[in-house]
């Protein structure tokens, strides 16, 4: 159960996932329309889930000596249900998985096809170590359309 103080101070009425929790009904066969009080009771549960977790992840912390909660926090407490620290660190891998994408993706050579820049402009070239600005030659940006990231051609051009 959650603390009585956050129960308290949670407005009677107010919905946070409403259109989520419609949308997860309606996906389970549910009527498009779910009855105002079954999205009320859902939601209710829902919050008060999120609510005990944080709590408990930050008394987690409380006991190791850290003002801060960790990730490893949460996983400490829902370590008790296996389906669902399973689907964490499920969540947790795609999740460093888009941000080494988007890494690759957002790297300068990535993004030449859409600047057009002239001959002697200053571009930021990213190297393993770091970034350094370096004045680029006479040809442009010719040789850039072939560029493979990843597996896939850049369509630049």
């Amino acid at each position: 159960m959650t603390e009585p103080r956050a129960r308290a101070a949670r407005q009677k009425g107010q919905l946070n996932f409403e259109k989520e929790l419609r949308g997860l009904l309606y996906a389970h066969g549910d009527d498009p329309e779910p009855l105002p009080e079954t999205v009320r009771v859902l939601d209710e549960i829902v919050t008060d889930f999120i609510i005990e977790t944080c709590h408990a992840a930050s008394r987690h912390a409380t006991l190791n000596n850290r003002q801060k909660v960790k990730l490893e926090d949460f996983k400490w407490v829902v370590s008790k249900d296996e389906r669902l620290l399973g689907r964490m660190t499920e969540l947790i891998g795609m999740e460093k998985e888009l941000k080494q994408a988007r890494k690759i993706f957002d790297t300068d050579e990535g993004k030449a096809g859409l600047e057009r820049g002239g001959p002697g402009r200053k571009r930021k070239r990213v190297s393993k170590d770091k970034r350094e600005d370096e004045e680029e030659g006479e040809e442009g940006d010719e040789g850039m359309e072939d560029t493979v990231f990843g597996g896939f051609t850049s369509l630049a051009g």
